[in-house]
């Protein structure tokens, strides 16, 4: 069914979503209502196991032993709305923990908004914060009152951060020296932080305190695109270096205590001519064109294709970085593919191996997943550290009648062969877009986070949108045409609930989980039920609690607006009475977009990032000034704390 409403594709539609597969891969579908019309075949149980937390680091990992039934959400959701400011359900606090140049390193100077310089942001906290991951301290502890904070930072809005830009003239007007201060403000921190009383606060003098940057990080090649000819630079003749990481979206967190980092919209940053005409098709693949979003190569030239064609290649992974061992060398794990990656749904099956879910980030791309050959040895923390580069990567094909597959991206398998451009494994991930399009893939609404939830052994899967999907383009798993509003799927691996789930299978059973949007105007449908106050558009990252709810954050775009709600958080059950049924539990300021919701072990605080807010307005006149609400200060992307004034948990 169509929506019917006069929302534009520019309101929620990201500028950097693209859409370059012109496949036409399709699922053995001739309609979606076939689907729709059998959704209750896959029937769900309102008992579901309670996760029995390990007193170690693979805590998070563990499944489900036990069963028992689950209480439904009991505090009150908030409303929709938009303003200057954020908003949390009564009983809870939401308190500012680090903010866009909030110094972190010790002997960092303090923000100068008004003299801004890359020795300084390389001390301080990045920009446009997205994925959270809590580390506790000690390693292997299930401490909630201290540890370490893994902060992605995706990208930057030069408009709201120095003077006298906008989105038109930017690209000219950026000088050399604001363009530094912008690539020390993309990457990663890692921050120690702590819990006195109810109050977080960050240790600032801390050993483990760090910047990850595009500018000045190095990092090695692993995997089986480490040498590969096409990863080989004039700089780095062995492709087995590379300087920095961009457009760091969503992530993940391992079993043996890393983070993993995604690498997004990397095209956006590299332009020029495409002199080397055997990369065209790779280059048209990812999307990259002559003209860069982010105008770096004019002072930099390995962001121009011309002079360094393979630069681009090495960028689009997933990043391996241990927060515990500021000497460690962050890893790129080219084992895991190369495509826009949103984010790692990291998994420890019950054999043993390690599972990595991945959705690529743009219209009509693909769900992935990788399995790990070797085993995790759970008293061996290093010898786990280098388990992601040896392995199957796996892309997913749905099928109409609730099944799908997992299909293998390996040299020689398949049309993976010479005679397609294929010579090596390695070229296999460089191009796992080509790879995937040619073993049949099934093309996805945006995929974003695709998260095994702990407690059912389910993995959700979660779409944005996508409003280029036409009539002719719907199937059963993506069955709207222009998709504004996205939806959410449940992926079942066989094997049972919990920890019985068997995520190294082949096939699984599929099913749509919520089509989200507003009931009243379109063919949103939650749950059991029609009345639906907390519905939501758009869903972006989420994360499940100790109890298997699912929690989602929502990112509409760039003129909420439109819609009349902002961004925010939400919850609901994956299983029972209350299953798919949202409620609002924090709401963002304007423009701004909810991401990277993540609880300490105890579910007693959750951590979020408030990315970009103001976006679509200017440092001279932004169009709110949270969290400072300062004259003199623009709004700036930060981290916040949640708590429950009971000292309770979470959603309870």
């Amino acid at each position: 069914m169509t929506i019917k409403n006069k929302y534009t594709a520019r309101i929620i539609e990201n500028s950097d979503d693209i859409g370059s597969n012109d496949t036409n891969n399709k699922p053995m579908v001739e309609i979606a209502d076939i689907f729709l019309s059998r959704r209750n075949l896959i029937k769900t149980t309102s008992i579901v196991g309670a996760a029995a937390f390990l007193s170690s680091s693979i805590a998070r990992f563990a499944f489900a032993d036990n069963l028992e039934t689950l209480p439904y959400i009991t505090f009150e959701g908030i409303s929709h709305g938009i303003d200057e400011t954020h908003h949390i359900a009564k009983g809870y606090n939401a308190d500012i923990l680090l903010r866009w140049g909030d110094p972190i390193i010790h002997n960092a100077s303090s923000f100068d908004l008004y003299n801004q310089t890359a020795s300084a942001q390389k001390k301080q906290f990045g920009y446009n914060c997205d994925f959270i991951g809590y580390f506790p301290l000690p390693a292997g502890s299930q401490n909630s009152n201290h540890g370490l904070l893994c902060v992605n930072h995706e990208y930057t809005n030069a408009e709201l951060m120095f003077s006298g830009l906008n989105q038109k003239n930017k690209k000219d007007l950026l000088t050399k020296q604001q363009i530094d201060v912008e690539m020390m403000a993309l990457g990663h921190s890692i921050v120690e932080i702590k819990k006195t009383g109810m109050s977080w606060a960050v240790v600032s003098d801390s050993s483990y305190n760090r910047r990850i940057t595009l500018a000045d990080t190095k990092m090695l090649i692993t995997g089986p695109a480490a040498k590969n000819v096409h990863m080989q630079t004039s700089q780095d003749p062995k492709g087995v270096e590379v300087i920095g990481t961009l457009n760091n979206c969503a992530g993940g967190v391992t079993p043996w205590g890393t983070v993993l980092i995604a690498e997004e919209n990397f095209n956006n940053f590299f332009g020029g001519t495409f002199k080397d005409q055997t990369q065209t098709k790779s280059y048209e693949r990812y999307g990259l064109k002559e003209e860069a979003e982010y105008p770096y190569m004019k002072f930099y030239d390995r962001f121009d294709l011309s002079k360094h064609p393979n630069e681009v290649n090495r960028f689009g992974w997933m990043v391996e970085i241990d927060p515990y061992d500021p000497n460690f060398v962050p890893r790129k794990r080219t084992a895991l593919g190369r495509f826009k990656h949103e984010g790692a749904g990291v998994v420890l099956n019950k054999d043993g191996h390690i599972v990595v879910y991945m959705g690529d980030d743009e219209r009509f791309e693909y769900i992935y997943k990788f399995v790990s050959k070797n085993k995790f040895i759970p008293t061996n923390r290093h010898g786990n550290i280098d388990i992601l580069d040896d392995g199957i990567l796996y892309v997913a094909k749905f099928s109409e009648n609730g099944k799908m597959v997992w299909l293998p991206l390996l040299f020689n398998h398949g049309p993976l062969t010479p005679e397609n451009g294929f010579e090596n494994q390695g070229d296999v991930v460089i191009h796992a877009r080509k790879a995937a399009d040619l073993m049949g893939a099934t093309p996805m609404d945006r995929p974003e986070d695709v998260e095994a939830n702990p407690v059912n052994g389910r993995v959700y899967a979660i779409l944005t949108n996508n409003t280029k999907r036409t009539n002719e383009k719907i199937d059963a798993v993506n069955p709207r045409a222009n998709n504004q509003a996205g939806h959410i799927i449940e992926m079942i691996p066989p094997g049972g609930i919990g920890k019985n789930a068997d995520h190294t299978a082949l096939e699984y059973q599929w099913d749509i989980f919520i089509l989200a949007g507003d009931p009243s105007k379109n063919d949103a449908k939650y749950g059991a039920t029609s009345d639906v106050k907390d519905w939501f558009l758009c869903p972006d990252n989420c994360t499940f609690d100790q109890k298997g709810r699912l929690w989602i954050a929502t990112d509409q775009g760039s003129d909420q607006a439109q819609f009349g709600i902002g961004d925010g958080l939400y919850v609901m059950e994956t299983e029972g009475s209350g299953k798919a049924i949202p409620q609002l539990f924090y709401r963002v300021p304007k423009d701004a977009e909810m991401c990277g919701p993540c609880f300490t072990p105890d579910n007693k605080t959750m951590f979020v990032a408030v990315q970009h807010p103001g976006e679509g307005s200017t440092f001279d006149n932004p169009s709110t000034r949270w969290p400072d609400f300062n004259d003199k200060m623009v709004p700036r992307p930060s981290v916040v704390v949640l708590t429950k004034q009971d000292k309770g948990i979470i959603g309870s």
